[in-house]
């Protein structure tokens, strides 16, 4: 006798959907047929959805790992974050603060190595999340906002760990896991909520970049470098190429340039809106049960399917311009050579960076005038005279301290303003002063300036037409 198939209340109302869809009439109408190709695709999506759901497991937390102890659950937001829309899918219901901790654990890192593992001679990667992390984003969906921002913190940066006092923050997961983890950046962040939590280590982000096709990408200069006692081998070209995730990942690891950790922070949010992009495309959200079945094993979370599901409708939704990427305001205590290196956050800054984008305290008055502001010019086309024709521009506008910065960029089509620091105060002004450029809010440009501007092929035409108008640019 056949067996019933059960399906959780979840699947029954997208199985129910399906259903309902493919049981209406034919349309006659070239528009009908518009809307029933739009219709079918939507199926479709919702079809692998219920599939990952089937694929994955029954639980309400299919790739949760980690056992937390009622204080430790505590720490996360219990609050409802999802309502169902007419259609009985999941959506979010108010804003959601996810801290993502990406783990990096060798065999001599810990104790519990599988064996075969132990004996392979050298420091080799371990399934695992108990560990130091390399990388610490804290996540915030934002429906009301219609954004998402994406805070990155250095691995390096000086933080209060409770029972362990000032450590480098990359240090509260190994101490206690997810939970103190999020108590940490709490802490650090002026009191943000941390609503839920996402582990994944090393393996599970190359497997994620090999399940989503690979991402494309700028490596901005050549880098090679080798270690030996992990097997590390990094041999990346510059350019812009399709990575897949063994290169991913010698992109993410490299460190070895001027800005050290800072640059690693940097080609983060390089890649991760190279994934965000390629994750969302209609042909990779078909592709959903497929990419949960190679990554599950290298996941750790308290995020339910449910809630995964309306976090994957929400970004879909969410325009390049809205995806917010800052990183935690501070400085280097120095050039690392002397004891230990931290980056030490400005305490002041993260106040109104926490207001600003979590909704959190209140943000101080703080408004720059034009003349305060650190402008840096990075030239992406190689016409050095139009470079300078922007500098001298935007001082006859009003902009005293803009200058040229030393780049490796991408050549890009649109000029882009960067947001470096998150401050957006005299962004709007600076953008009508340009009169071109997408302004993002990023932290991959020059480090030391407020915004910088970096020119694309739109800016000759431009530049040439003020160098005509006004004779002394």
């Amino acid at each position: 006798m056949r067996k019933t198939p059960f399906f959780s209340p979840f699947e029954q109302k997208i199985i129910f959907v399906a259903k309902s869809k493919t049981s209406k009439s034919t349309p006659k109408s070239s528009f009908r047929w518009l809307f029933l190709g739009l219709g079918l695709t939507s199926l479709a999506i919702l079809s692998a959805t219920a599939g990952a759901i089937l694929a994955v497991s029954l639980s309400s937390t299919p790739l949760r790992q980690a056992k937390l102890s009622p204080e430790q659950e505590a720490v996360f937001g219990q609050k409802e974050t999802i309502s169902y829309s007419n259609l009985q899918i999941p959506q979010l219901s108010r804003s959601v603060n996810i801290l993502v901790l990406g783990t990096k654990v060798l065999t001599s890192d810990v104790t519990n190595a599988p064996e075969k593992e132990q004996d392979l001679g050298y420091h080799a990667l371990v399934n695992s999340f108990e560990g130091l992390t390399d990388t610490m984003l804290l996540l915030r969906f934002d429906p009301q906002e219609g954004k998402l921002n994406v805070l990155s913190l250095p691995r390096d940066t000086q933080a209060y760990i409770e029972g362990h006092g000032l450590r480098k923050i990359n240090e509260a997961n190994s101490y206690g896991g997810p939970a103190l983890a999020a108590e940490t950046v709490s802490n650090l962040l002026d009191g943000v909520a941390i609503d839920r939590y996402v582990r994944i280590n090393v393996q599970g982000i190359e497997k994620l970049v090999d399940a989503l096709g690979g991402v494309t990408v700028y490596v901005p200069r050549d880098m090679k470098y080798n270690d030996f006692s992990q097997h590390l081998y990094i041999n990346l070209k510059a350019g812009k190429q399709r990575l897949n995730g063994e290169k991913a990942i010698q992109f993410l690891r490299f460190r070895y340039d001027e800005y050290g950790d800072i640059g690693r922070v940097q080609r983060q949010q390089t890649l991760m809106r190279a994934i965000i992009e390629q994750a969302l495309k209609p042909q990779t959200l078909l592709r959903i049960p497929d990419i949960l079945k190679v990554t599950q094993a290298h996941l750790d979370t308290n995020l339910t399917l449910e809630e995964l599901v309306a976090l994957a409708g929400f970004a879909a939704q969410t325009k390049r311009s809205d995806v917010q990427m800052l990183m935690l305001p501070g400085e280097f205590n120095g050039d690392g050579r002397q004891g230990v290196s931290y980056w030490l956050p400005n305490l002041e800054k993260i106040q109104n960076l926490a207001a600003q984008y979590f909704n959190q305290g209140y943000r101080t008055e703080n408004l720059k005038e034009p003349a305060q502001l650190n402008i840096a010019v990075q030239d992406s086309i190689d016409n050095p005279e139009a470079a300078q024709v922007m500098v001298n521009y935007l001082k006859k506008a009003g902009y005293p301290n803009v200058y040229l910065s030393r780049n490796t960029l991408e050549p890009l089509k649109e000029t882009r303003i960067i947001i470096q620091k998150g401050d957006d105060t005299g962004a709007a002004e600076l953008r009508a002063a340009v009169g071109i450029g997408e302004v993002l809010v990023e932290s991959t440009g020059n480090i030391s300036s407020d915004f910088t501007i970096q020119l694309g092929q739109d800016w000759p035409e431009k530049a040439a037409t003020l160098s005509e108008n006004t004779n002394n640019y």
